[in-house]
């Protein structure tokens, strides 16, 4: 990001003393001045030093960026785009996980965007500390999680969630993972009963989302390595985790258990990331846009190609075609930054919906955690509709057909009440006040600060 310029001085006739490199006072041979950038004097080659002499110089006016045809530089701040983004992105999730529309992720990719995004801003937050960075990631990830498996671990042992025959210590163990995910946290895939609240596939869909907080540990820790390798050599590293993905993510070669499905995880969406961080680095623009985007293009039809080979049972779900997944989130998410603005604030129509942007980022990894949780919470709700005595009738036909548009829309409800419930845990992790609703309240005060 660009900073602003130094403050021209603004009498002149003042006369300032400019330091030589050594310390020592300077004076010029024929009275001539001299220019000033930032208040670091600039060698000229009529200066001479004054053997010790105090001496000054005249200092000209510098004139005002737009005086001199030049355009002001922004103050450096968060980009709307990327931002706007990632709130398009987690609609999309929501949308996908209430409709299940296999062809939404063809549409719009969203966790492909969603890890290009996150190693973007941790390319740009390695400017620090290594160690640093990855502790803040840490704290700020870890907190909500925990206060997510305070409810859901015992909500599940409640509900009759026991040890499998055999793991004994090793099952509590696993549980340590929802407190740090190195891997994926255990869960029931069928809990409850038959007619109860909840269907009894409830755990396994609310622990659902936990793999992205996985597969997002796993590419923080590794990224100061990566960055430093994309320096490098920008293409091998681009490309290894497609290559990687081609290998245990078709079935050539499989590695059973969590961790080939984290490495699984980690391939497929590993070219995201560090695109992200080509992004942020400024070697995307090096590559032209007409050979980006083409390349994009040809890389998008292979993807679409192999999932039309691979389409499950619910069509060409590239969720469940890892390849496919790699190949058309990667083209997809580098026309969009091939194409990307820069935004200080979203333009026309789109400024309607700032304060939704700029809430939306400031809780994301609420919404994200819990948004599968409450999807399911929407049909005990949804029910209570049942009981009217209209149900009978035409209406009750109706609210049938509609039923998942019905579940879209009460879950927004309760998704902005477990941002002001538990949101506030985002502020904490980040070491500030918390608040129960940032959406900005049109200021942009309470936008997400930069990473």
């Amino acid at each position: 990001m660009s900073g602003t310029d130094s403050k021209p001085y603004e009498d002149e006739s003042a006369t300032r003393p400019v330091p030589t490199a050594g310390g020592g006072p300077v004076t010029t041979a024929g009275g001539e001045s001299v220019a000033v950038r930032g208040g670091e004097s600039v060698a000229v080659e009529s200066l001479a030093v004054a053997g010790g002499e105090p001496g000054t110089v005249r200092l000209p006016v510098q004139e005002p960026r737009a005086a001199r045809g030049e355009a002001p530089k922004s103050p450096p701040g968060r980009d709307r785009y990327l931002d706007l983004l990632r709130s398009v992105a987690l609609v999309r999730v929501v949308f996908y996980h209430v409709f299940g529309w296999a062809w939404l992720s063809v549409v719009f990719p969203s966790m492909g965007v969603m890890f290009a995004l996150a190693g973007s801003l941790m390319a740009r937050s390695l400017a620090r500390p290594a160690v640093s960075v990855i502790r803040g990631r840490l704290r700020r990830l870890l907190p909500p999680l925990w206060l997510f498996a305070a409810l859901l671990v015992p909500a599940m042992l409640y509900a009759g969630w026991r040890a499998p025959r055999g793991e004994g210590f090793g099952w509590w163990l696993r549980l340590a993972t929802y407190l740090v995910p190195l891997g994926a946290p255990p869960y029931p895939e069928s809990l409850g009963s038959t007619g109860g609240w909840l269907e009894q596939g409830w755990a396994d869909e609310a622990a659902g989302p936990l793999w992205y907080l996985r597969a997002y540990l796993w590419f923080v820790v590794a990224s100061p390595l990566l960055l430093k390798a994309l320096r490098r050599a920008p293409w091998p590293v681009f490309l290894a985790p497609v290559a990687l993905t081609a290998v245990i993510g078709t079935g050539v070669v499989t590695i059973p258990g969590e961790t080939g499905l984290a490495l699984v995880d980690f391939a497929q969406f590993g070219s995201c990331w560090v695109l992200g961080m080509a992004y942020q680095e400024g070697l995307l623009r090096k590559v032209p846009r007409y050979l980006a985007v083409s390349l994009s293009g040809f890389l998008m039809a292979f993807g679409l190609w192999w999932a039309l080979g691979h389409a499950g049972d619910d069509g060409i779900d590239l969720n469940d075609i890892p390849l496919a997944q790699a190949t058309w989130s990667l083209g997809f998410t580098v026309i969009l930054f091939q194409y990307a603005p820069s935004w200080k604030t979203l333009p026309g129509r789109l400024a309607r919906l700032d304060r939704f942007v700029t809430l939306t980022n400031n809780r994301a990894v609420t919404i994200y955690l819990w948004h599968n949780l409450l999807i399911l919470a929407t049909v005990p709700v949804i029910d209570l509709l049942w009981r009217l005595p209209a149900s009978d009738g035409a209406f009750g036909t109706f609210l049938g057909d509609s039923y998942a548009w019905w579940m879209f829309v009460v879950v927004w409800p309760l998704l902005a009440l477990a941002i002001v419930l538990v949101g506030w845990v985002e502020d904490v992790a980040a070491k500030r006040r918390p608040r129960l609703w940032p959406d900005g309240g049109g200021s942009g005060k309470n936008r997400p600060r930069r990473a």
